[in-house]
């Protein structure tokens, strides 16, 4: 076998063995890999983690007995609530628009009063919606 001047790409020793290798070992490939789609991910996974834990908020408001209460923005944002992300909103008859958080929401009713609510009904569930 004759020897390549070839390097891993993370690491950057000299590697030996198949002319198409790429990496040292398991770990070096892995990193790269991990490194290389972090960038794209990681505003995915901030959204989806702010969003989990709005939902988690607004459902530790809701006993099991109550589809809804009422609370101070205060009191939200002190618990770590973030009130710029939501899954989708809901406009009622009366105009008041509802932003969820999958199956929580909240009504914004005054500058420091907040009504959260719980989904009732799923609007997948409705016979005549689309589903992909």
């Amino acid at each position: 076998m004759t020897k390549r001047n070839q390097y891993c790409e993370d690491c950057g020793n000299s590697l030996s063995g198949r002319s198409d290798k790429r990496f040292c070992d398991d770990y070096c490939r892995n990193h790269f890999n991990n490194k290389m789609k972090s960038g794209s991910n990681n505003l995915i996974r901030k959204i989806n983690n702010a969003l989990k834990k709005n939902r988690n908020i607004l459902a530790g408001i809701l006993n099991e007995e109550n589809d809804t209460a009422k609370i101070s923005r205060e009191k939200l944002l002190e618990s770590g609530f973030l009130f710029k992300y939501g899954t989708h909103s809901y406009t009622n008859k009366k105009g008041n628009v509802y932003i969820y958080c999958y199956d929580y929401g909240y009504l914004k009713l005054d500058q420091d009063l907040i009504l959260v609510v719980r989904l009732k009904n799923d609007p997948l569930d409705k016979p005549n919606s689309i589903r992909g």
